[in-house]
């Protein structure tokens, strides 16, 4: 077996050696969007590879093409700046070249997807049952362990949690190597997560290695079946991603449709999700260039099958759901730009608690002895969130340090259980797809 598996590493080497991956970038065929084609030997997880090179840039991919019969992918993406602006910093253009072309790791079948090397802080990874004031005591057994986060990316859905956060021993600046601390910091933060009910799912991880945070985030919660609803939880079916699923039998495809309020980032999460569900896309077909996104891919298993059963595609469209759902942000956005110190994120998060606010989502980075935090935030109680409150924050933490993003008079209650008030479906034309066993071409 162990031989086997070196003679078919050598040769994909050889292959992509012989056949190595050509970038095209084009500002001149598309007047409001820079054309970035991709040509490459095809293997499972390229296309997110590609992808997610182009969205931790934080490009807007407005549409996409993507064919990869035959061994070969070769892809297409519109993608515009943040400004909605064509791509014209030779830095950025650069990058894609590097990332994405013959002299990358990208041509490497050693290449883990999804993983950025770093080696000076310890990650944590924490799933459980999200409650109002959980980030608040993560933090505080953190800081009174001695650990800095320096980094930290925090997703709630569903009534789950989950975090990755990256952090160094206070006294050092470097990652926690000792075995008997790592430990002890895992048992009490699976007690934190544990709350009162020492019952309830919970699970710590710490590693020294390395990984993409979001990509991570997206297993974690997978992984946790955040995916699963309660029996009597009541859906809106206006504030949930439209996606169904169909069987092409005369081509052996399973046809994934989505539609869904465009946001960014959107066409990571369901290549993500799809990539870790084993599911490889031979075709797909995107547009978000409008306030909405349809999405369309014709998928098979990675055994060679289309989806088998009912049972499974309900299983694809929850996961898809869910992936659309954990990074949408209902509740007020509040950053924070400061000066970093130790505990400085223990003393915030413990404010919002202390005012009856919950965090919803948060994104934590430290670049240069400076904190800048985003906190989605919603009301602890399920209400709109009181400009009053919000002031008295403030002047506690600083009118300057904490800035409102949006008016708290616009908002609409932060929900536990769904955080999916921004999505809707249906707004796009469907095709004439009859039931799941049938598929026929276009009326």
């Amino acid at each position: 077996m162990g031989f086997s598996q070196d003679m078919d590493d050598e040769y994909e080497k050889l292959f992509r050696r012989l056949n190595p991956p050509r970038v095209v970038i084009d500002n001149e065929s598309c007047k409001n969007a820079t054309v970035v084609r991709v040509d490459s030997a095809n293997r499972h997880g390229t296309l997110l590879e590609v992808v997610q090179v182009l969205t931790d840039l934080n490009l807007m991919i407005t549409k996409a093409y993507i064919s990869s019969d035959g061994g070969w992918l070769m892809d297409v993406f519109n993608v515009k700046d943040q400004d909605g602006n064509q791509i014209t910093d030779e830095a950025i253009l650069g990058y894609i070249r590097k990332s994405l072309g013959p002299e990358s790791c990208f041509v490497s079948s050693m290449r883990s997807v999804g993983v950025k090397p770093s080696m000076d802080h310890t990650a944590i990874e924490l799933t459980g049952s999200d409650r109002p004031g959980l980030l608040s005591e993560v933090c505080a057994v953190l800081t009174h362990l001695k650990c800095n986060v320096v980094n930290a990316e925090v997703w709630t859905h569903n009534t789950r949690a989950a975090a990755v956060m990256q952090v160094t021993d206070e006294e050092t600046g470097f990652e926690i190597t000792d075995p008997k601390r790592v430990s002890k910091i895992k048992e009490l933060l699976c007690n934190v997560l544990k709350g009162s009910n020492k019952y309830k799912r919970a699970k710590t991880g710490v590693s020294l290695g390395v990984t993409h945070t979001e990509r991570r985030l997206h297993q974690m919660m997978f992984a946790d079946r955040d995916y699963e609803r309660a029996d009597d939880e009541v859906l809106n079916e206006k504030q949930r991603p439209n996606v169904s699923v169909v069987n092409w039998y005369d081509k052996d495809y399973s046809v994934v449709t989505i539609r869904s309020k465009d946001r960014p980032k959107l066409l990571f999460d369901t290549v993500c999700t799809l990539t870790d569900m084993e599911y490889v896309v031979f075709h797909a077909n995107i547009d978000a260039e409008g306030p909405e996104a349809y999405q369309e891919y014709y998928i098979r298993h990675i055994d060679g099958s289309p989806v088998k059963s009912d049972a499974e595609r309900q299983r694809v469209i929850q996961c898809l759901e869910a992936a659309i759902e954990r990074r949408v942000s209902e509740g007020l956005k509040l950053e924070l730009c400061t000066t970093d110190r130790i505990g400085l994120l223990s003393d915030v998060t413990r404010i919002f608690r202390e005012n009856s606010l919950t965090v919803a989502r948060a994104e934590v980075t430290t670049r240069d002895g400076k904190a800048i935090n985003t906190f989605y935030v919603g009301d602890a109680s399920g209400y709109p969130v009181d400009a009053k409150t919000i002031d008295s924050i403030r002047q506690v933490i600083g009118q300057t340090i904490l800035k409102v993003k949006g008016s708290p008079e616009e908002l609409k209650p932060v929900s536990q259980e769904s955080p999916t008030r921004f999505l809707f479906g249906g707004l796009f034309k469907s095709r004439s797809f009859v039931n799941f066993g049938l598929i026929r071409s276009d009326s």
